[in-house]
């Protein structure tokens, strides 16, 4: 167990399965692997994700705030399995290749802050490992250093006592102790070892933990990672589910089409959403010089909604295309799949059509198999809860991309949803500070338009940002720059149950208790939950607002609503408030002041 405090139930990552040397001088026999190759990298790997999976909801407990939001071990575990599924069907022993394609698979997976830190540290690696086809200590040590670097450059204001610090911490501790007798076990052995003392020690670094009683959860879904590579290192079977990532158990394809519309009788109307991941091949063009413009407009030349991008070696294609079959075949000229997705698009548009004739049942929808006319901006918003989509796709936002807390989108998210807008400038609201990084490093990788990542991270700032948009203006840095200004003048707070005692910022919380968080601090907490989001909109209110908003989650009944409407206008009588039925999880109410 961690060395932290036990007063708490939430149990801490173990590293009792950990080899944990006590010196190079004894050594066990069987130790003296010398080399790292692709093969053995491949099942490390699996390792690392089948360990963290079985962990993923202890890490998901070691959450500052004792509220059910905890998603660190999901973010990182969906992370590193997407990275898994990258490599499924690579049967390389070339340790740099198989990197690359692992990195990748999880850059475009990565969720949550965790998850993209996550995915920096691999891809750093990646590049350490460039030309090497296998490595001995130095190389691995030298490759890690690497990740630790970029890790650290993906974040804007890295903080310590966090996943950067146990991930730097151990490189450090393991290279410092590499021998010209280390091989890449003694090497693991001590990167672990010295992991699994750094996530003890994020409490005495970051005061915020201490406060709360746990660890960093970012530096423990790393250990779990590490200690998965070590275990399969040393030869343990690592008991637990596949760790591959599948889509979900289609229905029986008679009620899949009837389900549809889409029957023996029905015309292709849609085309087909067709995702590829192509390794690009050296026997079939040349890597380092392949024409991505001309890729893109083969692309064109078939469909829309193109995204295309080129990382190292491998492309990254999605499309709206009525033959795909063109599609592969183009693209088998130069590589081949690593992935390949191809829906009926009539299948995924079928509640689309439903609600436009709900909306206007005298109208006849229609379907134009050209691209739409390229617009001056499009919008982008994670959502969460039905009344809120709709309130954002009332103040224009054309792609909604569904996540909030505990339900972070991937980069890739992203990217289908710029791919579905034809815009010169593309704004993202992520909505939530755990999403902002998938947000940004999707903007990063996309091309086709100029993407705007709006630092909202939270729904009420982004609500009142969006409502800023003045669409006819051509002055896209004076549009920024009143959102920002915008965002400044809003406090959002929520309430939210509690999951277990504890005492943050002076505020006592006890299992059960309705909390009241204003920004990112506990300000109230009561056995009466009326009692606590009355308490919580005076503080919010208290800051000379005039203008209260509020979205009401799926846990908050009509009878409530109208009491806590009753009582809110006798605090604040002089006050504009409106209440959106927001449809939201988590969060039974969230409150947007102005």
């Amino acid at each position: 167990m961690f060395k932290g405090k036990k007063k708490e139930a939430v149990k801490k990552p173990s590293s009792k399965k950990s080899a944990s040397p006590k010196g190079t001088k004894k050594k066990k026999s069987g130790l003296g692997i010398k080399l790292l190759g692709g093969l053995l990298l491949s099942k490390m790997a699996r390792g690392g994700a089948m360990e963290l999976r079985s962990n993923a909801d202890e890490v998901n407990k070691l959450n500052v705030f004792p509220v059910p939001d905890g998603d660190t071990g999901d973010n990182m575990r969906m992370t590193i399995e997407s990275g898994i599924a990258a490599i499924e069907n690579l049967d390389s022993d070339d340790l740099a290749e198989v990197m690359k394609v692992l990195s990748h698979g999880m850059l475009l997976g990565a969720r949550g802050n965790s998850g993209v830190i996550l995915s920096q540290f691999f891809a750093g690696t990646a590049k350490g490992f460039e030309g090497v086809d296998q490595a001995d200590p130095v190389a691995l040590g030298h490759a890690l250093e690497m990740g630790v670097q970029q890790a650290y450059t993906s974040v804007m204001t890295p903080t310590e006592g966090t996943i950067l610090t146990v991930a730097r911490e151990a490189v450090e501790y393991a290279v410092a102790r590499i021998t010209p007798e280390s091989t890449i076990r003694s090497f693991f052995a001590d990167l672990v070892k010295e992991m699994h003392d750094s996530v003890d020690r994020t409490p005495e670094i970051l005061s915020v933990l201490k406060e709360a009683g746990v660890v960093d959860s970012g530096g423990a879904g790393l250990f779990y990672i590490m200690d998965g590579f070590n275990r399969v290192l040393n030869g343990e079977e690592i008991a637990g589910e596949d760790t591959s990532v599948s889509a979900p158990t289609p229905a029986h394809p008679s009620a899949l089409a009837a389900s549809a519309g889409f029957n023996a009788d029905s015309t292709m109307t849609y085309g087909y959403c067709t995702e590829l991941l192509v390794q690009l091949q050296n026997a079939k063009t040349n890597v380092d010089t392949f024409d991505m413009e001309a890729l893109k407009q083969f692309l064109a030349s078939l469909g829309d909604s193109i995204v295309a991008f080129k990382t190292d070696s491998i492309v990254k294609i999605h499309v709206h295309t009525f033959t795909p079959e063109k599609v592969l075949g183009h693209c088998r000229r130069f590589g081949e799949f690593l992935t390949v997705k191809i829906e009926n698009m009539s299948l995924q548009h079928t509640s689309t059509l439903e609600k436009e004739e709900k909306d206007a049942p005298d109208s006849t929808p229609t379907v134009s198999e050209k691209p739409a006319p390229a617009k001056k901006y499009g919008v982008v918003a994670v959502c969460n809860g039905e009344g809120i989509e709709n309130l954002f796709c009332e103040l224009g936002t054309d792609e909604i991309v569904h996540g909030g807390q505990t339900q972070n989108p991937s980069t890739n998210d992203f990217l289908d949803a710029f791919a579905g807008i034809s815009a010169e400038h593309i704004f993202v609201f992520p909505n939530n500070g755990n999403i902002l990084m998938a947000a940004q490093q999707a903007a990063e990788l996309y091309t086709d338009a100029k993407v705007h990542v709006i630092p909202s991270k939270n729904i009420g700032t982004g609500y009142v940002a969006l409502s800023t948009i003045d669409f006819q203006s051509e002055d896209v840095d004076g549009i920024i720059a009143g959102m920002q200004e915008a965002m400044q003048r809003v406090t959002a707070g929520y309430v939210s149950p509690s999951i277990r005692d504890a005492e943050i910022n002076g505020v006592q919380i006890k299992n059960g208790d309705t909390i009241g968080i204003i920004e990112k601090e506990i300000v109230v907490s009561n056995a009466d939950r009326m009692e606590a989001t009355c308490a919580l909109v005076q503080k919010i209110m208290q800051e000379e607002k005039f203008m209260l908003t509020v979205f009401c989650g799926k846990d908050a009944d009509e009878a409530e609503q109208a009491q806590l409407q009753e009582k809110i206008n006798a605090l604040c009588p002089d006050a504009e408030v409106y209440f959106v039925p927001g449809g939201q999880d988590v969060y039974p109410y969230i409150f947007v002041a102005e």
